[in-house]
Parts: structure tokens; C-alpha cells; sequence
């Protein structure tokens, strides 16, 4: 009898903080989800914080799906929420660096 062999394949799970960043390596077997590559990389034991139903995810910047597969040599990225929008930091730095029309002449 033939036993079919499950490839693995490599990846790597990164998450980012204002500080420091983590990337882990990990083996998972061929056709795994993101979720799966997630847990089996350890990375929910080390920070807390994560929770997979609130924090989005991605590969390589574009967002996924947790059920969606990942490929040899993807890079699974955890998203954190914001603290501020980039944009309306950009809008009131200008505002603030802009000179006063009132006082202008």
C-alpha cells in the first residue's frame, strides 16, 4: 500500500509593535491555512494581545482571509489597529505649520 507523503513547506508569521518587530519561522504542512501557519507558529502564546477575530491579517501587505492557503515562503503579517489616522496627523501638522491668515499681510 502507497502512503501519500504531506509536503511542508516554510513561512514565516510577523507581527510588528511601535518597538520591536517578530518574524517566526515555521514548517507546516502543504495546503495549510493562514490560521493554521498562525497558531503553529506560537506567536498567539507570545503577545497576548493578538485576537484573531479583531486584528486583520495578510500576505506581504495584502490583506487575506484566515481560511485562505499560503504557498512556500509567504510572509503572514498581523495587523495592529491604528492608533492614529496618518492622514489627519498629516492635516494637522500642516494646519499647525501653516501661518495665521488673520496675521499674515
Amino acid at each position: 500500500m502507497l502512503f501519500k507523503r504531506t509536503q511542508e513547506i516554510t513561512v514565516e508569521v510577523a507581527y510588528a509593535l511601535p518597538i520591536e518587530q517578530v518574524i517566526i519561522k515555521t514548517r507546516i504542512k502543504e495546503g495549510a491555512t493562514i490560521e493554521e501557519a498562525i497558531l503553529a507558529s506560537g506567536i498567539l502564546d507570545r503577545f497576548k494581545e493578538i485576537d484573531l477575530s479583531v486584528n486583520k491579517v495578510g500576505i506581504f501587505s495584502k490583506l487575506s482571509k484566515l481560511y485562505g492557503h499560503v504557498k512556500d515562503g509567504d510572509r503572514i503579517e498581523i495587523y495592529r489597529h491604528l492608533i492614529a489616522d496618518p492622514k489627519e496627523i498629516r492635516r494637522q501638522r500642516v494646519t499647525a505649520n501653516s501661518p495665521n491668515k488673520k496675521g499674515s499681510t
